[in-house]
């Protein structure tokens, strides 16, 4: 067979693998149109393929994988128009599942009895640990397959047929409530093995934790639905959650790093990341014995989702902003990086430098514009049990929102202070540059720095 023959067999994983999230029919009446949890993709399945991420063998190949959308029970199929007799060089699907762990040994392969076990599940499943946090999200239901409307149900109004709907009768109230667990939690070992499985399919460079570390907790998210027929039952469907383990800090307290965090395709973009992080941030400040939060080697997308929630949570601080800017402080909340001197009706804000030339900061004003207290920094890192590198990075950020970009001698301060930072975190880097190339080097980086800051602050509404 030559190299064009063998393409023809050989099948991209990430877009043959469809998931779905199974629910029970009661619990599927009560979904709006836009709400769909099947086939969707991973993003990754090179723990299971190799690094190309290709499946050999088959032709028009569909790999289902299916979870009760609670219990996350499975059930495993395959279709293909034309396979490969068995060989080395064919991928056995089952069989690399089954080694990367990604499919249980507990699985189906009857639809029919999966579809049985997704009712029993429906309403015998109940979230492990304990509840911390709830919040809900309106979904709207206009569009029901139930006779609430005469517009085709499977695609959206357009905005000449759409109208406000009533909350009371067209808009749906979905709750979801976040749970606390450790290995100690009765039966969540077993259940911690089947959510285990979207840390490969989602985070790259993901691999399982050690059961035998005991040190580990889990924040678990679910939606809670009422069944739009039964009204009294409500079921639980698993939308994402994050590994947390402690390290020791010093003197009596432990650092708690953030070492997983996923939530699922269906519910992305919809503000539950934000939800779980929050949740795992009010956690780590009403417990007395972590020190602070950290994160472990986060991708960009969760560097974004922390720095906005860090950034919307220091706005409205109204302490922290309060002695940041001094006694003329207006809460601005979010919005744009843009800085006008008489945004409010105020003073400048930004004039406060005890540089060459700069005015002295007054006694009535803050200390969050360059030079940055240190004390503060201190002062609020602690409080805030912000971790060091990651509070700098949000001063830099609330300077920039606040600071008067027609003071030179601000900004000359900001670009000082934000160099020195990058200087130290980059130090062994830097210092194998000469003197020019150093300097180049930090002035580079220092505007890649702003412009993604600029970036950072006009997502905060």
């Amino acid at each position: 067979m030559d190299a064009q023959e063998a393409e023809e067999w050989a099948t991209y994983a990430n877009e043959a693998f469809a998931l779905s999230l199974v629910r029970a029919k009661e619990d599927e009446e009560s979904l709006s149109p836009e709400e769909a949890f099947d086939g969707f993709h991973p993003t990754f399945t090179y723990p299971i393929f190799g690094e190309e991420q290709r499946v050999y063998g088959y032709k028009d190949l569909l790999i289902e994988l299916k979870f009760s959308s609670g219990s996350l029970r499975q059930y495993f199929n395959v279709k293909y128009s034309e396979r490969l007799p068995p060989s080395p060089a064919v991928d056995d699907i089952e069989s690399k599942l089954l080694e990367a762990k990604v499919l249980l040994p507990d699985h189906y392969t009857d639809e029919d009895a999966f579809l049985k076990q997704v009712e029993l599940d429906s309403t015998a499943f109940k979230p492990l640990g304990t509840k911390m946090h709830s919040y809900s999200r309106r979904v709207s239901h206009a569009l029901r397959p139930d006779g609430a409307s005469d517009v085709s149900w499977d695609r959206k109004p357009s905005s000449s047929m759409s109208k406000t709907p009533e909350p009371e009768e067209e808009t749906e109230l979905v709750e979801y409530e976040i749970f606390h667990c450790t290995w100690k939690t009765p039966g969540f070992r077993e259940y911690h093995r089947r959510i285990q499985i979207f840390i490969l399919l989602y985070i790259e460079g993901g691999s399982f934790i050690k059961e035998e570390e005991e040190e580990w907790e889990f924040i678990i998210l679910y939606e809670k639905r009422q069944r739009k027929h039964s009204p009294e039952v409500w079921t639980y469907h698993f939308v994402g959650y994050s590994t947390l383990f402690p390290f020791y800090c010093y003197p009596e307290k432990v650092r708690l790093r953030i070492s997983q965090f996923v939530i699922l395709p269906p519910y992305q973009q919809e503000g539950h990341g934000s939800a779980l992080y929050s949740a795992i941030y009010q956690y780590v400040l009403a417990s007395p014995h972590i020190a602070e939060l950290t994160v472990e080697d986060p991708a960009e997308a969760f560097e974004d989702l922390r720095d906005r929630n860090d950034l919307k949570m220091l706005l409205n601080h109204q302490e922290f902003m309060r002695e940041a800017l001094g006694e003329s402080h207006v809460s601005t909340g979010g919005g744009p990086a843009r800085h006008q001197r008489h945004r409010h009706g105020a003073e400048s804000l930004t004039s406060r430098t005890n540089g060459v030339g700069g005015k002295k900061k007054k006694k009535n004003e803050g200390k969050l514009m360059p030079p940055t207290d240190k004390a503060f920094i201190a002062k609020w890192k602690g409080n805030l049990k912000i971790a060091q590198r990651q509070f700098q990075r949000l001063i830099e950020m609330l300077i920039l929102k606040h600071i008067d970009d027609t003071d030179p001698i601000a900004l000359k301060q900001y670009r000082i202070q934000v160099k020195d930072r990058l200087f130290r975190f980059n130090f062994e880097i830097l210092m194998q540059l000469d003197q020019k190339e150093r300097q180049a080097k930090l002035e580079e980086t220092f505007q890649a720095v702003k412009k993604d800051y600029i970036r950072i602050l006009n997502l905060i509404h």
